[in-house]
């Protein structure tokens, strides 16, 4: 993923174009800001349930879902695929409402669990790599972080209309962790310095990249970044995974769970590989846990035509064929 765009140095047709796609979004949340947190997320959520369920991406959805699942029923998966689709909707309406998503206060709608695993890789000193997935609404992991005290940067992929990445970052960085970490080279090296000061870094490692590992994810390969594990290993960090689900309406309970145990062999490319496979299982764990939660609509798994390129990919686990490169602090973390 490159650097942020400048909405100033976009052709004009494209940030006319941007700007007309902002204008549209930005009248969306206007809108649901008027109806309330709990009035959004109710209407968010009818929205899920009727409209986004019946678009044709939710097709790609029922294929991931047959596929990580085949001894379920059509009936249990359209039970994961109607809550998921109201998750969504939810989600999506309650950017409008971010500053209310707290973990303290008279209306806490965030519940924070496991922070005793946080508070001894924080004592560890040597930085800690909070890691997990595209769960309920995932822009509340890092504010109950925040909220509870513990220091460091979010990482995020930027999105492609500049007006919009502007207005979600300016969101996060109020209501969660002040730095955000775009990704890219300059994020890269946000994130060593962060982890050099032992403070954390947290990150969504759920994602379909073009380059990396092939790793098993519900059997079958997924190309996934190893940018985690590398960095767990060239700086020592301590590796938490945390989950996330709604409790009902916009009430959310973040849990931490204990760190993942590895001893590096000594070879990077076997660690690498490894360490990553361990991440990954780490997911799917907590997938498997309450599947409706997560965002099945992901494009994680290969299609057809690039199966082949994952194949030969396997064959071949040296670090040139990974995506991501740390060895020194300037590399790109894509």
């Amino acid at each position: 993923m490159s650097e942020e765009n400048n909405p100033s140095e976009l052709p004009l047709r494209q940030r006319i174009r941007y700007l007309l796609e902002a204008g549209g979004f930005f009248l969306a949340i206007g809108t649901f800001r008027a109806l309330g947190l709990d009035g959004a997320s109710a209407v968010g959520g009818f929205i899920g349930r009727n409209i986004f369920r019946r678009t044709g991406q939710m097709n790609r959805a029922r294929e991931n879902l047959r596929a990580a699942y085949p001894e379920k029923r059509e009936a249990e998966i359209e039970a994961i695929i109607t809550e998921m689709s109201d998750n969504l909707g939810r989600t999506v309406a309650e950017y409008a409402h971010l500053d209310k998503l707290k973990l303290y206060g008279d209306d806490a709608r965030l519940e924070f669990l496991g922070t005793e695993h946080g508070d001894a890789a924080y004592a560890r000193g040597k930085g800690v790599i909070f890691f997990s997935g595209h769960f309920a609404n995932w822009e509340t992991m890092p504010f109950a972080a925040a909220h509870f005290g513990y220091k460091g940067g979010e990482v995020y992929r930027p999105v492609n209309n500049p007006y919009v990445n502007r207005w979600l970052v300016e969101q996060r960085q109020k209501n969660g962790t002040p730095e955000q970490i775009a990704k890219g080279a300059r994020g890269t090296r946000q994130i060593f310095t962060a982890l050099r000061r032992g403070e954390g870094v947290f990150l969504l490692a759920d994602q379909k990249t073009n380059e990396g590992l092939p790793i098993p994810f519900f059997g079958r390969d997924a190309m996934t970044t190893p940018a985690p594990a590398m960095l767990a290993l060239k700086r020592g960090a301590t590796l938490i995974p945390a989950s996330n689900e709604r409790m009902g309406g916009s009430r959310f309970r973040i849990r931490l769970h204990a760190p993942l145990e590895f001893t590096p062999s000594g070879d990077e490319v076997r660690d690498t590989y490894e360490l990553t496979l361990a991440i990954t299982q780490k997911i799917e764990e907590m997938v498997r846990a309450r599947p409706s939660q997560w965002l099945w609509v992901h494009r994680r798994w290969p299609t057809q035509r690039e199966q082949d390129n994952v194949l030969s990919k396997r064959a071949v686990q040296t670090l040139d064929a990974v995506g991501v490169r740390v060895e020194r602090e300037g590399s790109s973390l894509t």
